[in-house]
């Protein structure tokens, strides 16, 4: 039976994709992927765009953001990915941690990334206009999910991971490395990427974090030691 957080959480990211093609193919805005849905609620920087960018684009930032673009995604694929990593690492660590624990990690992995992710792509430009290159949405439940493997990581570090482009199983923990090790270099700029890296390095931070914390082994302290 699956958890009910992870559980959730996929009918959540669903119906919010579901909304997105909706009135994506009402407005006419299916080949731009940027639709009512996502000027609203993906995470556009913080920033102020000039006149001509505005129209093409047609989002501004507003705080909600921060939340809401972790249930929205680009494509088919997209939401697949996620969802399904989310189920084969969120659902196991679930039942670890227990419900009201995931669903802070889970949280608090989103509320990272799309930190991180915002700072990066909007301290630049605060109170100028953004070029139209700059200028453009960040969505998906990667973070969120990059924070869970995060604490899959930490929690089962020697746990075997079977992936379709290998032809023998990989270590949890050496996953976790290889993810960070691919966003950091693609976050600058080592390679050609649509990718937030910073968005999935925020939320593998985040989950790292709270798992040392859990275990008592930052500065600051959990009034009790349970992993």
């Amino acid at each position: 039976m699956m958890p009910p957080v992870v559980k959730n959480l996929l009918i959540l990211n669903v119906l919010a994709f579901a909304a997105q093609l909706v009135f994506r193919m009402r407005t006419g805005t299916m080949d731009t992927g940027i639709g009512p849905v996502e000027q609203w609620f993906a995470l556009w920087p913080a920033g102020i765009p000039s006149e001509t960018v505005l129209p093409t684009f047609g989002g501004l930032f507003w705080p909600w953001q921060i939340v809401t673009s972790a249930f929205l995604h680009g494509d088919f694929s997209h939401i697949l990915f996620n969802m399904f990593g989310l189920w084969m690492f969120g659902a196991p660590l679930e039942q670890t941690l227990g419900s009201k624990r995931f669903a802070i990690l889970f949280g608090g992995a989103v509320l990272g990334a799309s930190l991180l992710q915002l700072g990066v792509i909007s301290w630049p430009f605060l109170g100028d206009a953004l070029p139209a290159g700059a200028y453009g949405p960040t969505l998906g439940a990667s973070g969120g999910v990059l924070g869970v493997l995060g604490a899959f990581g930490m929690l089962y570090p020697n746990q075997p991971i079977y992936l379709l482009f290998l032809p023998v199983p990989i270590a949890a923990k050496w996953m976790v490395v290889g993810y960070a090790a691919m966003d950091i270099l693609g976050g600058f700029g080592a390679y050609a990427s649509n990718t937030a890296h910073f968005a999935h390095l925020g939320g593998l931070i985040t989950g790292v974090l709270l798992i040392l914390y859990w275990r008592g082994r930052l500065p600051v302290k959990p009034r009790a030691r349970t992993l």
